[in-house]
């Protein structure tokens, strides 16, 4: 199977360390293909830069040349992930999605630890969209650039157990959560200092994608994921409304 991975963040190097966490949790026989947002924010960390990332998406996904058998939303709180998995008809996940859902199987309740103060609304308001809410021990925040974080990876170790720590001890959670693309690959080096399962988003993300490619079911044809009417697109780019127009409603997707 053939999986597209879609980095929303305009920086390469961050695609190459999501590639290489995605292949190293890939079964064998799963090739990871990746796509890099054009235009937008170099790490996304805004409710602003959500947005323009939903269109850089969605455009990345229109550029990309080749058949995948799924999609994986690389990008903190999985811009336009519902209205992907209305376009396409194949599985699409979100890797905050893949992650929060992943949790909940694995303990009663999780944490979150993210990487900035402005992130953090984001997060809570994805746990409440995806209905986790109740689920929810703690959101906890190293506040240090995004930017700054992706950079200096190696030195957030200490950081983080401390957090996690924290998390664990006095909010109570049994599974903890590193948020966002750019800790990707973290988790596995510091499991080892975590007493409880820290789970990494691209791995939950590429396990769960490979699960809904092998579990086969029909994309809808009704409800809000299914794919949109036709209609007439102005000032798009060509890619991005072909996009679109190929995947509106037709015999095909039902």
């Amino acid at each position: 199977m053939r999986i597209l991975l879609v980095n929303g963040n305009t920086t390469s190097a961050m695609t190459e360390t999501l590639v290489a966490t995605a292949r190293d949790a890939a079964a064998p026989g799963t090739e990871i293909a990746a796509a890099t947002g054009a235009f937008g924010a170099a790490i996304v960390s805004h409710r602003a830069e959500e947005a323009i990332a939903g269109h850089a998406i969605l455009k990345a996904i229109a550029d990309h040349e080749g058949a995948y058998d799924g999609v994986l939303i690389g990008v903190s709180t999985d811009p336009a992930l519902g209205a992907v998995r209305a376009l396409l008809p194949v599985p699409v996940v979100g890797m905050t999605e893949a992650a929060l859902l992943t949790a909940c199987m694995l303990g009663a309740r999780f944490g979150l630890i993210t990487f900035s103060l402005a992130s953090a609304p984001g997060y809570r308001e994805a746990v409440e969209r995806y209905g986790l809410a109740s689920r929810l021990a703690g959101l906890r925040t190293i506040d240090i650039p995004l930017a700054r974080a992706y950079a200096e990876r190696e030195k957030l170790t200490e950081a983080i157990v401390e957090v996690a720590d924290a998390l664990i001890e006095a909010d109570g959670a049994e599974v903890l959560i590193l948020a966002g693309a750019a800790a990707a690959g973290l988790p596995a080096g510091l499991q080892p200092h975590v007493p409880v399962p820290l789970l990494d988003g691209i791995v939950c993300g590429v396990r769960l994608t490979e699960a809904m490619i092998r579990l086969g079911a029909p994309t809808p044809s009704r409800g809000s994921h299914a794919p949109p009417a036709a209609n007439r697109y102005v000032g798009l780019d060509e890619a991005t409304a072909r996009l679109l127009r190929e995947n509106a409603e037709s015999p095909g997707r039902s």
